[in-house]
């Protein structure tokens, strides 16, 4: 254990000297090779990072945030929310439930959390300050709602915890679906109290017409989860497949259906989503090395052995292991997260009988938590960039959603059927 906590050490100061992530995950590895495994010929090392990503599942990841760049930028977006407003928006605080449901839609087409952020934000914030929703409450759902698209399919969060796990991803992504809507559920919640507090009203009630209308206007925005999702359960084409899909469908939507985007600006979002993609990768790459020398120094055996000696069940192991992943949510991005952690926690629950979508629900539930933890959470930055406020006054709207995040981790940690019941019936 000495050398993992060794490298934990190390991590840490880096953190708090400010280095970037890309150097707290290559300063620990390169001390572990130099110090471990000094003759180990640099062609492995080689190998073991090109190897680590030469996946054909990890290929979902750059075409789901191409996609979702596409569609941020274009209509796809603003036509979901507004048919989710022209069903919802006549309720006591309907705009706000326009925000999580048009989340939950954005999240079911893209798979992150920045993306809907940035593509929400502009344009509900303005809408949830003029129902009168307070400020920060408005802050903290924008930011909030948007975790769901870590969870609900197709999750680029899932699909990197089933590449280190062997999980199935079309199982975690049905597991994803019902977590994603507890999510939801739970934020409309807090919604409801918060407009019923405030005085805030909804919108007139939609005619039947007009909700005819908003349904026609999302017809195509509609087809891209029907498809994404229908084809992978109905077996006719792989989640890596899905995003492929998803890509071609979005620029034949957005440049020649609703003529938001021209060559230009199909351009200009595939160099955005290209660095995007460079940035996960290079983390992916180290994270794969750092994983084989964790491996190597047998460090998952003798977590195994000390939960094994100390008569530690899966309920204590999984409120440490719970409370692991919120402290680094706090400080680390959510791929660095599971790269980290995983590799060590995964054959622990795996001793313990834990089902691997069940803990990879648990997983996922910690990271969007983590994305919206300060200090460092990764939304809070794209929710200012995006906003144009203060990071401070978002992390002032944030603590009542952490609450009930925290609320809804705990119930899929100790309900499994909460995360398991959808992928027992379907698969």
């Amino acid at each position: 254990m000495i050398p993992g906590v060794a490298i934990a050490l190390l991590a840490v100061i880096l953190l708090i000297a400010g280095f970037e992530m890309l150097m707290v995950l290559a300063i620990p590895t390169l001390a572990l090779k130099a110090g471990f495994f000094p003759g180990m010929p640099d062609l492995i090392i080689a190998q073991k990072v090109t190897g680590g990503i030469n996946q054909s599942l990890l290929l979902a990841i750059p075409f789901f945030l191409f996609a979702a760049e596409l569609m941020g930028r274009g209509q796809i977006a603003g036509r979901l929310t507004g048919l989710v407003r022209a069903l919802v928006g006549h309720a006591r605080g309907g705009i706000g439930y326009t925000t999580i449901g048009g989340a939950m839609g954005f999240g079911s087409v893209s798979g992150s959390a920045p993306a809907t952020v940035a593509a929400m934000g502009h344009i509900l914030y303005p809408e949830l300050r003029r129902a009168k929703f307070r400020d920060k409450f408005s802050l903290g759902l924008i930011v909030s709602s948007a975790e769901t698209a870590l969870l609900i399919p197709p999750s680029i969060t899932l699909i990197v915890y089933g590449w280190i796990t062997g999980t199935s991803i079309t199982a975690l992504f049905a597991a994803g679906l019902s977590v994603g809507v507890v999510m939801g559920l739970a934020f409309a919640v807090l919604t409801a109290i918060e407009a019923r507090r405030t005085g805030v009203q909804g919108d007139p009630r939609a005619t039947l017409g007009e909700i005819g209308q908003a349904l026609a206007g999302a017809g195509w925005a509609l087809g891209m989860p029907a498809l994404i999702l229908g084809g992978i359960y109905g077996g006719i084409f792989t989640p890596t497949e899905a995003a492929v899909v998803s890509v071609v469908y979005a620029i034949v939507v957005e440049m020649f259906v609703y003529r938001s985007l021209d060559l230009r600006g199909m351009i200009e979002v595939a160099e955005k989503a290209a660095i995007q993609n460079a940035v996960i990768f290079l983390l992916l790459a180290l994270g794969t090395l750092l994983s084989y020398f964790i491996t190597l120094l047998q460090i998952p055996n003798m977590l195994v052995a000390l939960v094994t000696d100390a008569n530690a069940g899966p309920i204590l192991f999984l409120m440490v292991a719970n409370v692991a992943f919120i402290i680094a949510g706090m400080f680390v991005d959510p791929n660095s997260i599971q790269l980290i952690l995983v590799p060590a926690l995964f054959p622990v629950a795996q001793s313990l009988g834990i089902d691997p979508v069940h803990f990879g629900m648990i997983v996922a539930v910690n990271v969007t938590l983590g994305m919206v933890t300060p200090p460092f959470g990764l939304d809070l930055f794209v929710a200012s960039s995006t906003l144009q406020k203060p990071v401070a006054e978002i992390i002032a709207g944030i603590w009542p959603f952490i609450i009930v995040n925290l609320l809804v981790l705990l119930l899929i940690t100790y309900v499994p059927g909460i995360a398991t019941l959808v992928p027992d019936l379907i698969l």
